[in-house]
């Protein structure tokens, strides 16, 4: 009997996922542990191994769709056996609003030129009459507004490589006929257009209406003018950037920020660093700024604290979250318990994380349970800049670029490698002194050599 693939559950707020690639093609041969497919979370792509040997049967489930966990996506078994017939599977229905919503992401909808198209009308609020004398009856919902298009019309439209959809029809019901595209092709100048058969061609193949695009060759639509055309049209997100986008908006929203900022002296450090990094060790800046995060939020817990609004809860562990910036999106590993790591194993897990986030290694346990999180931009060459705070946590630090600036020291002017260090802080768990507080205790530590010295010893 055929055994169905499941589309697995990667983590406690995965709803549904998307599958990237078929690594294996129906009639394919199996091995335990073969890659069938890779799949697409919310917050990088997965590798999905059989857990049984057979002949890949049946594929249910193209790339690039969202089906629900748990979903039927395929068939593994012997040739011949027989496949029960399975409907593909729908995406998952939305949820309800809730004050933290989980993301679903929609499916992408494909551009068609339409030929009859339901658009659904604007939702109406009735308000009840004051003390009606007897019951309303009830009130049949408003019927949808229909786009109609006659085929003549539909095809006049389809070899001009134009959108029907603006044209008022003057047919019945409102359909549009043939003498209105006519005169919509006039109205719009159609006939003064010039456009090389190579550019029609492309546009009519990409969907792209030729009165839509800006010629910019003397007045004549090239193939470089629909390409322009072609790369401008909306594309849907790919799932980590709508989760990254989602999520973000709903802390914005839902957690009241505010910010703190200090210029931090790196001068004495770096040269530290430079002198480990001459012997072989292999400390980087992040990890010092790790380190002196970890021990600031020990002396003040309130900052690695979350809030739902109603109630607060404190972390005896600090889940140190570190931003990774990925081709597609941003992921942000974390750091176990790193109140309890020596300053070497969170240097060795700090890399080992990286390197695997972006090899897209990174399970979803990896991900998740950060109390305090990290974004350092300082390789890009950034004076300043203030991050939001990560769902659930207490608060984020933006860390900039170290940069060569005149400073006063003892009332003389000189230069030190300088860099600003900002807190975001959710307020309404942090105030602004304590922000002011924990964010000086990172920059006191920073400076404090002595303190590396013990560290690395």
């Amino acid at each position: 009997m055929s055994t169905p693939i499941i589309m697995p559950k990667f983590g406690q707020m995965t709803e549904e996922s998307a599958i990237v690639e078929w690594r294996k093609k129906e009639g394919d041969k199996v091995a335990q542990g073969d890659i069938l497919f890779t799949v697409e979370t919310d917050k990088s792509v997965m590798e999905v191994e059989a857990f049984e040997a057979g002949t890949l049967l049946k594929i249910v489930v193209p790339p690039g769709v969202n089906v629900p966990v748990q979903s039927v996506v395929g068939f593994l078994g012997q040739p011949g056996e027989a496949i029960p017939t399975v409907e593909p599977p729908k995406p998952a229905a939305p949820k309800p609003a809730a004050p933290q919503p989980v993301a679903t992401a929609p499916a992408a909808t494909p551009t068609a030129l339409p030929v009859e198209r339901a658009v659904p009308s604007a939702p109406m609020t009735v308000a009840p009459a004051p003390r009606p004398p007897e019951p309303a009856a009830p009130t049949a919902p408003a019927a949808p507004s229909i786009f109609r298009i006659s085929p003549r019309a539909r095809k006049l439209a389809e070899r001009c490589v134009i959108d029907p959809t603006p044209i008022k029809g003057t047919g019945p019901e409102g359909r549009i006929v043939e003498k209105d595209v006519q005169a919509y092709l006039a109205s719009r100048g159609y006939d003064k257009l010039r456009v090389t058969p190579a550019a029609k061609n492309l546009a009519a193949k990409e969907k792209i209406d030729l009165l839509a695009v800006t010629p910019s060759d003397g007045g004549r639509i090239t193939v470089a003018d629909i390409e322009r055309a072609i790369a401008e049209k909306p594309k849907p997100m790919n799932k980590m950037r709508q989760i990254i986008a989602q999520r973000l908006t709903q802390s914005k929203v839902t957690q009241p920020h505010f910010y703190v900022t200090v210029s931090v002296d790196m001068t004495d450090l770096i040269a530290y660093r430079n002198g480990l990094k001459a012997d072989g060790l292999p400390y980087t800046v992040t990890d010092f700024i790790s380190q002196a995060v970890v021990l600031s939020l020990q002396e003040f817990p309130a900052v690695n604290s979350s809030t739902d609004g109603k109630t607060t809860r404190w972390h005896s562990r600090v889940n140190l979250g570190l931003a990774v910036s990925l081709e597609g999106g941003l992921v942000v590993p974390v750091i176990k318990d790193a109140g309890n790591l020596t300053f070497r194993e969170i240097c060795d897990t700090s890399k080992q994380l990286a390197e695997k986030a972006r090899a897209g290694k990174l399970t979803p346990d990896e991900m998740s349970g950060g109390t305090f999180t990290i974004s350092n931009m300082g390789m890009l060459n950034v004076e300043n800049f203030a991050a939001i705070i990560n769902t659930g946590e207490g608060g984020i630090l933006a860390v900039a670029s170290t940069m060569k600036q005149p400073v006063v020291r003892d009332d003389k002017i000189v230069i030190r490698q300088m860099m600003k260090m900002t807190l975001s802080a959710d307020h309404r768990l942090v105030d602004g002194a304590l922000g002011a507080q924990f964010i000086n205790a990172v920059k006191t530590k920073l400076e404090d050599i002595e303190l590396w010295k013990r560290m690395t010893s």
